[in-house]
């Protein structure tokens, strides 16, 4: 049993290293004047001091990406064997 907390605790420091890093990466960026390219489908609202931005066409590329990058990591990491 303790060693199933152990792995869980390693599992969710190398979770947190990676939340850091990629934090500390995307605040250098925006340091340096880089943001997020607006897609089309991505909804801007601006009003006297109001601001909302909805980035569903950002949000529909990143899941794309993403489920792609899943689905890799599931067909070749089990051999292909589907």
């Amino acid at each position: 049993m303790e060693e199933s907390w152990r792995s869980l605790a390693r599992l969710l420091i190398g979770l947190g290293v990676i939340l850091i890093l990629m934090g500390l990466i995307l605040y250098g960026l925006s340091v340096r004047g880089w943001s997020w390219p607006r897609l089309p489908g991505d909804f801007v609202i601006e009003r006297p001091g109001f601001r909302f931005y909805f980035p569903l066409g950002t949000s529909l590329v990143i899941s794309l990406l993403l489920s792609l990058l899943f689905w890799i990591f599931r067909r070749f990491g089990q051999g292909g064997s589907f």
